[in-house]
């Protein structure tokens, strides 16, 4: 299924007769886990059906394995729930919100680099739906990337190509031969010259639906193709793989999200389970008869696309057509209920967002969808991401998440976790396949603060002249009386305040009394860089005394203002 230029993936002498067989044929159902995909295959040339010649960078002709489930033969777009006046979900036809968001973006970036190719983002979502069922019925994590890896045969020659190891296992895990990989199977060595980097991480990976979307899109459009034109669109397809029969599904499909289709919740999508490679006997397929194909435009050139090909059903499957909808007087036709489309993207949380480093932020990022009428919308997806250079995180350490709206329309992120990184950064919020604007939330971590400092004991604090004092001071430090963990810390010894000072004035370090040691064994009387340990207690090192007597200050302070003056005593022994 894989696209590979100029190999040919299996040989035999099957016919497009035995390919719609294998068609009909339901397959057995795939096991939970690694979901074994398909590569080309090749097949003898001489059918009865004529197959679309193919082009300079498609493979041989031929029938190769691929997931031959058909459109449902009902209306693409159903009626919302009369009650909540939502669509249903895990039906056959959604499509899961991250792998429609990533068909939906990669069609808009090609429509600004390839805009003469006029890709539609239902072309990708035939080809994504034959190919892996939409990345396994939508089994992504937050960042579009597969759960399970999803991987197509082993090229080994044993009924498929011998093709020799090109990523070194990196990709398809296999360090002797190539597989298929990822949403759109992608074989390693055509992933290496046509990967993209769709969502904008920096990182070009086949097992990412973002990414896998727009290299798709990028070779559906190779060679200058125009895919608005009937002859170029085959091409396209066929650039996947060179099989009448592939080409025949991934339209039925093409036309039928052409027609509508609705988001479900990711990991709700429907699995296919027919696959033309699996000929078992003892099934038939979810549907025979395909949708009448839609004719593609006209491109804007001017150029009149050609008619698609008739397809007349086979006996003794009668052709099953959709209900006619009631006629008015005159002639016009009763439109059929339209879905709820969210017109209203709101944020209803925190203006902005606040948090000490390591702590959690007051506030959470909340938005609310609504439609036209100003009814609240249930169950749309809403992406929050993180932007910018911070190591803040959403609980479970991601740094974007989508999340469904509740019954009252609104979709509140995961609690933020602040990072030992201070700064300011972005909140983003998003709605899927949505044009609406992004709403966005200022958060800033600032540094660990103390506002108090109290003794942590009532140790003497005495020494004899050029003696070591007994004890260490040792001080806990909060903040609104809660424990201020890992917050910066100095200590000073200070010349005592002559009488009517200003007690705003910064103290003067003191050149003589009390004092401590460096690495060295240097005497200092300046501290700084400490900080209070997960308790919110610092302990200072030992403190020495000179040949000077008296009572000498030594002071403390903290990030945000928490202060505390010690008295040193130095007296000969009594």
């Amino acid at each position: 299924m894989a696209p590979h230029m100029g190999r040919r993936l299996r040989k035999g002498a099957g016919t497009t007769a035995v390919a719609a067989l294998a068609v009909a044929a339901l397959s057995a159902s795939q096991a939970p886990g690694i979901v074994h995909a398909s590569t080309p295959t090749d097949q003898a040339a001489s059918d009865a059906t004529p197959v679309p010649t193919p082009s300079a960078e498609a493979p041989a002709s031929g029938n190769s394995p691929y997931y031959t489930d058909l459109p449902p033969l009902v209306s693409p777009t159903p009626p919302p729930n009369a009650s909540t006046g939502t669509l249903p979900t895990g039906d056959q036809q959604g499509i899961p919100a991250t792998v429609l968001d990533a068909y939906k973006k990669a069609a808009a970036t090609l429509a600004t680099d390839r805009p003469n190719c006029h890709l539609p983002w239902e072309l990708l979502g035939g080809i994504g739906k034959v190919e892996s069922g939409h990345a396994n019925g939508g089994r992504v994590d937050v960042n579009g990337t597969t759960l399970t890896p999803i991987l197509g045969p082993v090229l080994n020659g044993a009924g498929f190509a011998n093709i020799t190891d090109t990523d070194g296992g990196a990709y398809d895990g296999d360090k002797v031969h190539d597989r298929a990989v990822g949403p759109m199977q992608f074989i390693p060595s055509t992933w290496a010259s046509s990967g993209r980097d769709g969502n904008g991480d920096g990182v070009k990976d086949p097992n990412n639906v973002y990414d896998a979307a727009l290299a798709a899109g990028f070779y559906l459009c190779g060679n200058g193709r125009d895919v608005a034109v009937k002859a170029d669109l085959d091409k396209a397809i066929l650039s996947y793989n060179q099989s009448q029969e592939y080409l025949t599904t991934v339209t039925t499909w093409f036309d039928f999200y052409r027609r509508g289709t609705h988001e479900v919740p990711d990991g709700t999508g429907s699995l296919p389970s027919h696959r033309s490679d699996r000929t078992s006997g003892s099934h038939t397929p979810a549907r025979q008869t395909p949708i009448t194909p839609i004719t593609p435009t006209t491109p804007p050139s001017g150029k009149p696309a050609p008619k698609p090909p008739v397809t007349k059903p086979k006996p003794p499957v009668p052709p099953v057509k959709p209900p006619v909808p009631p006629t008015k007087p005159g002639g016009d036709t009763t439109p059929p209920p339209t879905v709820p489309r969210a017109t209203t993207f709101e944020n209803t949380g925190a203006k902005e967002l606040t948090a000490f480093a390591g702590g959690a932020f007051g506030g959470q990022p909340t938005a609310r969808v609504k439609d036209a009428s100003g009814k609240a919308m249930a169950k749309v997806s809403v992406k929050f991401e993180i932007v910018g250079d911070t190591d803040t995180r959403f609980a479970g350490g991601a740094t974007s998440v989508t999340v469904p709206t509740a019954a009252d329309g609104t979709a509140a992120a995961p609690a933020l976790k602040a990072g030992e990184k201070t700064g300011t950064f972005t909140v983003r919020a998003t709605l899927a396949g949505s044009a609406l604007s992004a709403i966005e939330w200022k958060a800033t971590v600032v540094a660990r603060q103390a506002d108090a400092l109290v003794r942590a004991d009532d140790k003497a604090l005495t020494a004899t002249p050029s003696g070591e004092f007994a004890n260490q001071v040792s001080v806990k430090a909060t903040y609104k009386n809660g424990v201020a963990s890992g917050v910066a810390a100095s200590a000073t010894m200070i010349v005592t305040p002559a009488a009517g000072a200003d007690p705003k004035a910064a103290p003067k370090v003191n050149d003589k009394g009390p004092y401590f040691k460096d690495a060295k064994g240097n005497p200092v009387r300046e501290l700084k860089d400490l900080k209070t340990d997960a308790n919110g207690v610092l302990v200072l090192p030992k403190m020495y005394a000179d040949a000077q007597t008296g009572t000498f200050l030594l002071r403390l302070t903290t990030e945000g203002g928490g202060t505390l003056t010690v008295e040193l005593k130095v007296a000969a022994a009594s």
